[in-house]
């Protein structure tokens, strides 16, 4: 039998696993330290933020007080379906936001600053049995993709969820890929950083320079990380893992830059 053919398969295998491998080297954020380039004040930005529920919701919106809405002109908010809670405290954070623009805080640039909420599936029901999660977390995955694609419909304020396939725009500003992603807690925040990273291994359209990631961890880990903190840290898949305990710091698991939930 000619073993020719089973040769040039068998290369062309090692061919595309090498390159995958050395791909995924290059786009994970633990084997690639570079800084994102400087972006110019008053330029659209988009700011993704996974809301966990309950605990998690309450935490990500603490840390996000201060946040200047000139910086980040557009914000994506990611929840889970029935997620009624972190959808209303999404439109109140909203609200106080557009407070602070009322009150002048606003640049010279006058781009409209809006907000959008996105639904994703659940990655896991409470009880759900482990046999059928693997088909629930591919859901969510594929609704992730599209959540970063482009979300929901840009507004002022309100409390409508749309949908959307192609791009956020509102006064002629188009905004794709989100510039950076901030997340804590649940599954869906891991997957949420899983879609990311593969959109920019096979280095989709748009991708490039964007999408940078922050694992908040939650101020009641302690000694330990969360079992997403665990997966985001042993694959390297984020940019910056913060942590809120100096123990967390000191046995490597994250940066501690203080209690950031007040």
């Amino acid at each position: 039998m000619n073993a020719l053919p089973y040769v040039f398969v068998f290369a062309f295998a090692i061919v595309i696993i090498t390159s995958t491998f050395l791909r995924l080297l290059y786009i994970l954020p633990a084997f690639n330290v570079t800084k994102p380039p400087r972006r110019p004040r008053g330029q659209p930005t988009r700011l993704l933020v996974v809301l966990g529920s309950g605990g998690h919701t309450a935490e990500m919106l603490s840390v996000l007080q201060g946040l200047d809405p000139t910086l980040y002109t557009h914000r994506s908010y990611v929840i889970s379906s029935g997620d009624e809670f972190s959808a209303l405290k999404a439109i109140e954070f909203e609200s106080t936001l557009d407070s602070a623009l009322s009150q002048g805080k606003r640049d010279s640039t006058n781009i409209p600053s809006t907000y959008d909420i996105s639904l994703v599936p659940r990655a896991r029901n409470i009880h759900q049995p482990l046999i059928t999660t693997p088909l629930s977390s591919l859901r969510c995955l594929l609704a992730c993709f599209a959540v970063l694609r482009a979300s929901g419909t840009q507004r002022p304020s309100g409390p409508n969820t749309d949908q959307g396939s192609d791009c956020l725009c509102t006064n002629d500003i188009q905004y794709a890929y989100p510039e950076l992603i901030v997340a804590n807690g649940p599954a869906t925040a891991v997957l949420i950083i899983v879609a990311s990273l593969l959109l920019r291994i096979f280095s989709v359209r748009g991708t490039e320079g964007k999408m940078r990631t922050i694992y908040v961890e939650s101020w009641a880990r302690v000694s330990t990380l969360s079992l997403s903190g665990q997966i985001l840290k042993a694959g390297g898949m984020v940019n910056r893992m913060l942590v809120q305990w100096e123990t967390l710091a000191r046995n490597g698991q994250g940066e501690f830059r203080g209690a950031l939930v007040q």
